[in-house]
């Protein structure tokens, strides 16, 4: 049976992490979260939308967050996150697509995500031209093992569904 290489919905993977930085705002979903440190990364490191942002470029075929932002380009030194995951959003668009529903889950000791998770998702829904009841954000602690359980820094798992519009 040959494959069907035009499939109308596609489901996209995306991982990101960044170590703990001092100095740095934390951002996570496009929202700043009190905190005395932030994650290190060439743009503002904000691992939730970097992980979206890989898991809708994946779904589509077109690559990755790094392709599309390299980190060797000097206009990507402290770029807003939340404007990388609309534009591969935009990107997506002209390919044909849209994005039907999003799931990350943010691994981290601190952090806590849900006091900040219905402010995330408005953000990331917008971002990605959906309803926020469209967009998922949990919060799950490692158990104290590994360098998430030491605090060293967040990792972010995140799911996408596109649907093929053209």
């Amino acid at each position: 049976m040959p494959r069907e290489t035009a499939a109308s919905i596609r489901v996209g993977v995306g991982y990101d992490s960044h170590r703990f930085a001092q100095g740095r705002p934390l951002k996570l979903g496009g929202v700043v979260i009190p905190s005395d440190t932030g994650l290190a990364g060439h743009s503002d490191a904000d691992a939730i939308c970097h992980a979206i942002t890989d898991a809708v470029l994946g779904a589509a075929g077109l690559g990755d967050i790094g392709e599309m932002f390299p980190d060797t380009d000097a206009a990507n030194r402290d770029r807003d996150s939340i404007e990388m995951l609309a534009a591969a959003v935009k990107r997506l668009s002209s390919a044909g697509f849209t994005v039907n529903q999003v799931d990350v889950a943010v691994v981290a000791e601190a952090p806590k995500i849900g006091p900040h998770r219905a402010k995330i998702r408005e953000r990331l829904a917008l971002a990605l031209g959906i309803d926020s009841a469209s967009v998922s954000v949990k919060g799950k602690s490692n158990e104290g093992m590994g360098w998430i359980g030491r605090k060293e820094g967040i990792a972010c798992i995140a799911v996408a569904t596109l649907t093929k519009t053209s």
